[in-house]
């Protein structure tokens, strides 16, 4: 692996479905970085509300939870997520969680709460962080900040095949219409909306390889060091 500055912070935005955590892990590895899945930490919140029967519209008990619950990102190679020591990887990925998280995350206690966890990984070395305010809001000042995006069509296809895979029955239809629903709710919610940083390079995965885009990525941060 190539040796990188200790301090170097690489931001990777964009909504559901760009590839956002599938290239942040590559990017991280080819680099020898320290990767942070931010959108797990808070699935695992939406996953914790859910399983002590909260209702997800409740804003101050799912704030309360999220300040007392423990996430913890494995990074090893299994990147398994762990929720108050119940390992949550897959459970936090089905459709319910999906739906629930644009709820959870427009909540400002939980994103301070978790942006305040998030910063705190950061500073153990050079990061790559991926999520949907990265570059905006939880690293400001990222050494390089992507904005990953891609048509509607294209994410929802990619998505689809990934809970296919993962055994949930689930249609094609049904994925398109929850992550439409996500994008107005991220480009829309009031804490720290999905939108791309003013310094940050945007790219159109649409019809891309994830080996493309991750030379385009570490490509540019050699650029940056330069």
């Amino acid at each position: 692996m190539n040796q990188q500055q200790p301090t170097l912070q690489i931001a990777i935005d964009g909504p559901a479905g760009a590839g956002k955590s599938t290239v942040a892990k590559l990017v991280a590895k080819k680099l020898n970085l320290f990767y942070v899945d931010t959108g797990a930490m808070y699935r695992a919140i939406a996953y914790k509300a859910l399983k002590n029967e909260i209702q997800i519209e409740d804003e101050p008990r799912v704030s309360k939870i999220a300040r007392t619950t423990e996430v913890v990102l494995d990074h090893s190679e299994e990147r398994t997520v762990w929720c108050d020591g119940e390992n949550v990887t897959q459970a936090i990925r089905s459709p319910e969680i999906s739906r629930a998280v644009p709820i959870v995350a427009s909540y400002t206690g939980v994103r301070e709460r978790l942006v305040e966890l998030q910063r705190e990984a950061a500073k153990r070395g050079g990061v790559v962080m991926d999520g949907r305010d990265i570059g905006t809001h939880v690293l400001p000042d990222a050494d390089v900040k992507i904005y990953l995006t891609a048509t509607l069509e294209e994410r929802a296809r990619r998505r689809w095949g990934e809970l296919l895979n993962a055994g949930k029955n689930v249609s094609f239809e049904e994925v398109t219409h929850d992550m439409q629903k996500r994008d107005c709710q991220d480009i829309g919610r009031k804490v720290s909306p999905l939108q791309p940083a003013q310094d940050a390079v945007i790219l159109d995965t649409t019809g891309l390889s994830v080996e493309g885009i991750v030379a385009k990525i570490v490509a540019l941060t050699r650029e940056d060091e330069r």
